[in-house]
């Protein structure tokens, strides 16, 4: 039998907490969202004024950060090389998304889960994300 350790709740609304904080500071909207180790939503906030198109967006990146067990970005940076880049759509998943903001939380190695931020310039989206997932982190 296998066990799963995964996120939950308490450690969604730290990253959701951080991220939102800064979004705030900045004078900025997006949307947050944070996923268990399968991909699967646990918490979202969409700040007001945030990009609409940015809740499913948001949600694709934790989904493909956790599925793919890597960060979104890195998908698409591998589907636009020259030489060795491919469809994303061999992915076999219309929610196998490529834009940065994205990423794995890693516990001992394993991903436990995922942080996605969608609305903002991709490289703000990512470096919002690692906030949340240090967040996460720092809780144990």
């Amino acid at each position: 039998m296998n066990q799963t350790t995964t996120l939950g709740h308490a450690e969604a609304q730290a990253a959701i907490e951080i991220i939102k904080t800064e979004m705030l500071k900045r004078g900025k909207a997006g949307v947050i969202t944070v996923a268990d180790s399968h991909g699967e939503l646990i918490a979202l906030l969409r700040l007001d004024g945030a990009p609409l198109p940015s809740i499913q967006i948001a949600s694709n990146k934790a989904w493909t950060a956790a599925r793919e067990r890597k960060p979104s970005r890195d998908i698409g940076q591998s589907v636009r090389n020259p030489e060795k880049g491919f469809d994303i759509a061999y992915y076999g998943d219309p929610k196998i998304v490529g834009w940065g903001g994205g990423l794995p939380v890693l516990l001992a190695g394993v991903v436990v889960g995922a942080v996605g931020v969608s609305g903002l310039p991709e490289m703000e989206d990512i470096e919002l994300s690692q906030m949340g997932v240090d967040a996460i982190l720092k809780m144990g």
